[in-house]
This record gives structure tokens, sequence and C-alpha cells, in this order.
């Protein structure tokens, strides 16, 4: 069960593991036979040693309208440390802590498989006020940054050869602008120790989640946040100081994954930093599990097999033609981001939802040019299809949104013939909405979602389809964009959800070629990776809620 895959070119790897991971009617896929959660891993990595910077508080007193974030008309705010403090506190934070009985457990603003959160976040800082130059890791539990490497000094020029190019130029950039990455990364076991071999998947679905909390919560502040999308992962990994075994001694290792550079809107966004050079590098990694149960070397395998190896070419965009979004009330974002929170089940007789709700949620899926999507610079290659149960004007069925023009004649070649793509009347025509059959999908929905009747009792659900096999064997590194963009697309309905009084709640369990044969489709040039769906939660008044930083104000 958990022999390695065979020798294989990359892309060969990532497909080989995508087939073998997938759930079926017949069978799971491999996990743990058993769980003691009394075991699991700690969900906060801290760095023992290093100098700690304790950040303020102040999302409570932002003013900025979910209105205001989603368009981007919020005025710059100064790049300094508090800025950089509210940008974590709205994006990797702790949004509450909640308690049933005994048991007491975090609530992050990032959502996560199984809220076992494998997403580390790095700030690398070059002359932000108030912050000392160099790499910081953030831990959501204290809301602190711990200062990993101190670089040699402001007049020091680094020099360094990696990947392939030289780099000399300042830690800072010069004239004294200030600078600022993130960096995200992965620790694959704390997934793997609840999903066993699947959970890579899980681990890129929430990088994606992530990706898009860090642009929601830059767009906040009136800055913007993009995706480094040429940087090898190698780069990413000697930058954070992943690749430095001996703070790891007997701790769990950390995957290399995106690079995210910031600055105000209307600026440019800051060059590369060099790589780590000279200067000190501070504290030791803490273990998570002393007592692992398990091994799934299938995931070091694929993650190997889908780093990013060299700089590449990005790709051109064809960004479509869209209107501006409508977007009104007087919610306030962060009382929307925090407020955030996956559902857990829905009441089947409260999720009837206005027409005008659910085609808002739908355009807010369209790439345009504002958060989140913009983060990162890929066409768009994930096309919800969606199981309609409860919404107001739209007969229940199987409806597609195609988010890139250029495919919908793909789907429709690829589906089945029987399908009928049409607009339902009074679908805005920017909106790329069709109906393919009228049906009740309810148990459908619910079957193909590992029997969840989240997927039936709610308003609507969706299978993700992304365009797979030819984008993979062309680069292997895109079986990890596609769940990136799939996880954006959950978390634009997350927090699009939240702000109409509605809830989602994502599904990373489902039965993925018995969904493949329902629609008709063969091969691989279609997969479905994420599920989703939305409705009217049921509160379990059992469970408390408790401040996210008691005794702690701003």
């Amino acid at each position: 069960m958990n022999a390695l895959l065979p020798p294989a070119r990359p892309f060969e790897a990532a497909l080989a593991y995508h087939a073998r991971t997938k759930h079926s009617l017949k069978a799971y896929a491999a996990g743990p036979e058993t769980l003691d959660w009394d075991m699991q891993p700690n969900p906060f990595r801290e760095y023992e040693g290093a100098p700690r910077t304790a950040l303020p508080l102040a999302a409570e007193g932002l003013g900025v309208s979910f209105a205001e974030m989603v368009s981007g008309t919020v005025a710059p705010a100064s790049l300094d440390l508090a800025g950089v403090a509210l940008l974590l506190e709205l994006s990797f934070g702790l949004a509450a802590w909640k308690q049933l009985g005994p048991d007491r457990w975090a609530l992050r603003c990032n959502p996560s498989s199984g809220n076992l959160h494998p997403t580390e976040a790095y700030v690398i800082a070059g002359r932000v006020a108030g912050l000392d130059d160099g790499v910081h890791h953030y831990v959501s539990r204290d809301h602190v940054l711990e200062h990993r490497f101190a670089p040699p000094g402001p007049d020091v020029v680094a020099v360094a050869s990696a990947s392939g190019f030289a780099m000399e130029q300042r830690f800072g950039p010069s004239g004294g602008a200030p600078s600022l990455f993130l960096a995200l990364s992965s620790i694959h076991w704390r997934e793997a120790w609840k999903y066993g071999e699947r959970a890579f998947r899980y681990c890129q679905l929430d990088l994606g989640h992530a990706l898009a909390a860090v642009r929601y919560a830059a767009s906040c502040l009136g800055w913007t946040a993009r995706l480094v999308e040429t940087i090898p992962s190698a780069d990413i990994a000697r930058r954070i100081g992943l690749d430095r075994a001996v703070d790891f001694a007997g701790a769990e290792r950390e995957d290399p994954d995106i690079l995210i550079a910031l600055a105000p809107v209307g600026g440019d966004l800051p060059a590369l930093p060099p790589l780590p050079f000279g200067g000190c590098w501070m504290g030791r990694a803490n273990v998570l599990d002393r007592h692992p149960l398990y091994r799934w070397p299938v995931i070091d395998q694929v993650s190997l097999a889908t780093h990013r190896a060299g700089v590449d070419a990005g790709e051109v965009l064809t960004a479509p033609a869209l209107p501006a979004r409508d977007v009104s009330g007087e919610a306030r974002a962060a009382s929307v981001i925090l407020g955030r929170r996956s559902a857990q089940r829905f009441t089947a007789k409260g999720s009837m939802m206005p027409r005008e709700v659910f085609l808002g949620l739908m355009d807010a899926l369209m790439p345009r040019a504002l958060a989140p999507f913009d983060a990162a610079p890929f066409e768009a290659r994930v096309h919800p299809l969606l199981f309609v149960h409860r919404v107001e004007g739209l007969t229940p069925g199987l409806y597609a949104l195609p988010r890139r023009d250029g495919v919908i004649a793909d789907l429709k070649a690829a589906l089945r013939s029987d399908f009928t793509w049409e607009k339902p009347e009074g679908v805005p025509a920017h909106l790329p909405l069709y109906r393919l059959v009228e049906t009740d999908c309810r148990g459908i929905a619910r079957t193909v979602s590992c029997h969840q009747a989240i997927a039936s009792d709610s308003s609507f659900a969706l299978a993700m389809l992304a365009e797979f096999e030819p984008l993979v064997a062309a680069e292997a590194w895109r079986y990890r964009q596609l769940h990136w963009e799939a996880g954006m697309v959950g978390q634009s309905l997350y927090l699009e959800a939240e702000a109409a009084g509605f809830r989602g709640t994502g599904i990373g369990c489902f039965f993925d070629d018995d969904l493949h044969q329902l629609l008709g489709l063969e091969g691989g040039a279609f997969q479905s990776i994420y599920h989703f769906t939305v409705g009217r939660a049921a509160v379990d008044d059992r469970i408390t809620t408790e401040p996210a930083y008691p005794g702690r104000g701003a």
C-alpha cells in the first residue's frame, strides 16, 4: 500500500499520484486505519530560540467595508509593521477558539481541510518601518513574528549563485523603499496524519485558500498581492531556510510552495531580494508529532516531482472584458473574514437562496483584475459544475460556469452529448451560466460527495472541473497550480456567502471517476479536483466560542 510509485518523468508521477489517490464507490484512497485525536500533531510550528516581535491587533477597528475590499477602492496604507500585522491577522491569524466539553481548538482566518492547517507563513522584509530586516516566521497562536534570519547589514552586498543564475543586490531595495514578501510552505504530515495519501491534494487546496486570504487582506490595506510565478521551488526553500537541515533536526520538514510580492496599489512590486548570504539564522523547529504511526512515501515523491525546477516563461493572460461588480451592503470586511466558518451541516428548509444572491456569488467567481484572482497570474482553468437545489427562480438541476471563454467548446465536446447548454432567462449577458439538465440532483450530489448530507441539504453544491492532463503533462508543477486555483475559488465562495448571510464549506472527499462517468467524461482532459457547497448553516449550540486572543488588546 505504501510502496513508492514507479520511477517516472515528473508529469507521469503527478498523473499517477492523482489516479492512485482517487476515492471511488468501491474503495477509498489509502489512509490511516485508525485515529487517536489525543495524539494529533501540534498545529503550531515554532522556532525555539528565535527572537519574537509581538504584533498589534487591529482587525476589530478596521472600518473597511466588504464592498470596498472586493472592489479595490481602499486608500493605500503605509507599508510598515502595523500594516504587516493587520495583513497577517486577517489572513493567517486566529478567528476564535471553540470548545465542546473537554475539547478546545482554534479556528483561523484561512480555511483548512479538517482544520489541520499544514500551511506556514514567512515574512521577508527589507526596510519595513518597525520590523527588522530579514526572514520572520508567523506564529498564529500568539500573533507574533519569530526572527529567523538577520542579514549582515544594510550596506553589505550579497552575492549568491543558485538556480542557474547569479544575483547581486542589497537585501532591501535602494533608495530606502520598503520591500515585503510572504513565502508559504506546507507541513504535509499535518494532513497525512488524518487523510493519508490524498493529503497532498488537500495541502495544495489549502495553499489556494491561503493565497486568496492574503489577497483579500492586502485589499483591506489598499495593497496588491501577486504570486511570483517564475521562481524555482528550491529558491523559495533557500530564502526562508527550509533547506537548513540543522534547524529541523528531528522535526517535520516543510515543503516550499509559493512566494507572494506585496506593495501599495499604484506602486511597483518589489524586486526579489538576494538569497540569504552571511548574516545569522536563529531558532530550531519544534517537533510536531513524536510518535508518527504511518508513513506515506508517495507524498514526498509527488512533492518532488511537482517542484518548479527552473525559471520559465510566464503565461500570457487574456483577461475577459467584464463589467464592474455591483456590490453593496454594510458588512465590514473584518467581520466577514473573522466570522467565516466552515459549515458542518445545513438546514435544508432554510437554504432557499434568493436568485440575486446566487448570481452575485457566480459573478464573484469570474476572473477579474481584482481580489482575489489577480493574485495568481494564470488563465482560469477551473470551471464549476453546479448542483442547484434551492435557488429562487432557478429550476433545480445541473449547471455549468465556464470561467474561460475558450473552454466552452472543449467542455461541450467532453461532457454528455444530451446536455442542453441553455442560458437561463434573466442571467446577465456577461455571466456564462448554462443549464445542462433539469433534475433533482440532491441524491447525486450527496452520493458523489462521499455520501455527505452537506452536499444535498444546501442551496447548491459544485464540483470544480480542471483542465488537467495536457496542462500537467506540459509542466508538472501545474498539478499544484490547478489546486491553488480551486482553493481560491473556494475562498471566494466562503467570503461571498458569509457576506450574504449564508455559509459554505469545502468538500475534499468525493468519488472522482464515478462523478466523471455521470458527466460523460472520459480520459484525463478534465478532472474534478475540489467540491464545495453553500447553504444556510445549522448552528450547534453545544459549542462555545471564545476570543481569538484573550487578554490582548490592540
